[in-house]
């Protein structure tokens, strides 16, 4: 019986022991996490800035800012320029269809749809999945369509102006309509 006792007490004091020295390590890691307090403004764009200037410096970033201000990146920025305030109205572009069959150079498989339209003048590139450019198989070049776009985007890979195709009309019919409930609005 004292053996039973000796062995349960020793038990017992084993599993205080080993009980105390995990909660210990607990708290000792508990206190050595950086706190995760939100940052402020500033130190957010801060940080912004920072990461900004170091992917400038990167071999990326270098080539970006050799396109930026080589003839083709200027046509492309002033393209833009031209059709900002409708992104940002999300506002109706009238357009026509310059290409319904463009592929990059050297591209290594089919991949996106590209669907190329002329704004005023200008030809802009607009990105769809092989199965949402089946929406559009009813066009053909010269046809014109109504756009309306979130966003655009810069390539040094792409010679126009890639502007979201978020929405396409023909004749007061939808023709295309992007699903922002999916993809957390992307």
């Amino acid at each position: 019986m004292k053996n039973i006792k000796k062995s349960l007490y020793v038990l017992i004091l084993t599993l205080i022991v080993v009980g105390g020295l995990v909660f210990a390590n607990r708290e000792i890691k508990i206190g050595t996490q950086p706190s995760l307090k939100p940052l402020s403004i500033a130190d957010g764009k801060a940080r912004l800035l920072d990461d900004r200037k170091k992917w400038e410096a990167s071999p990326d970033g270098i080539k970006y800012k050799e396109w930026e201000i080589s003839p083709e990146g200027k046509k492309v920025h002033a393209s833009h320029d031209k059709i900002r305030k409708y992104i940002k109205a999300f506002s109706n572009m009238e357009a026509v269809v310059a290409s319904l069959t463009f592929q990059r150079e050297n591209a290594k498989s089919p991949g996106p749809k590209w669907l190329i339209v002329r704004i005023n003048g200008e030809q802009y590139m607009m990105q769809f999945s092989p199965k949402d450019f089946q929406q559009l198989n009813s066009l053909k070049v010269n046809d014109k369509i109504i756009v309306r776009s979130h966003s655009a985007g810069y390539s040094p890979k792409h010679p126009y102006l890639i502007v979201s195709g978020d929405y396409i009309e023909q004749n007061s019919k939808v023709l295309f309509k992007r699903d922002f409930s999916k993809n957390n609005g992307c």
